[in-house]
């Protein structure tokens, strides 16, 4: 069973990515042994576009309002690299992490399937019985 998504960076700047996890974006993290941090992300989800070839997996960031985020990503100095993009299906641009790391950021116009999924599950819980004071359960 499936239990959780492991995305990888590669950067030989390795410390100035992880800064921005653990300092701007201020991520809780677990040490996977000698100081080596995995960071908890926020829920996540997956999609697959139809390609030819040719395309690698990419990796963005998703925010509620891409205006306010970026202007405080600009204020914890992270360069956003270009001007945000109208793509219909969202709200689009990209964000440098580290000298060699750029993550795509957007806001989107779609449903989130991370908040399908959590409120399907909350929907789902069956209420635990109530025991009322002085009342003894029967076994």
């Amino acid at each position: 069973m499936i239990i959780a998504v492991h995305a990888l960076l590669y950067s030989r700047e390795a410390d100035a990515a992880r800064a921005f996890f653990r300092d701007v974006q201020r991520f809780d993290a677990v040490d996977a042994g000698g100081g080596w941090p995995i960071f908890a992300l926020p829920p996540s989800e997956i999609a697959v576009h139809p390609a030819e070839d040719g395309h690698q997996p990419e990796l963005y960031l998703v925010c509620d309002d891409i205006d306010a985020t970026l202007v405080e990503l600009r204020g914890r100095n992270v360069e956003v690299l270009g001007p945000v993009s109208d793509q219909g299906w969202g709200r689009v641009t990209r964000i440098r992490i580290a000298p060699d790391v750029e993550l795509g950021i957007y806001e989107p116009r779609h449903p989130l399937a991370a908040k399908v999924r959590t409120a399907s599950r909350r929907s789902k819980r069956t209420p635990k019985s109530v025991r009322r004071p002085g009342k003894r359960s029967r076994k």
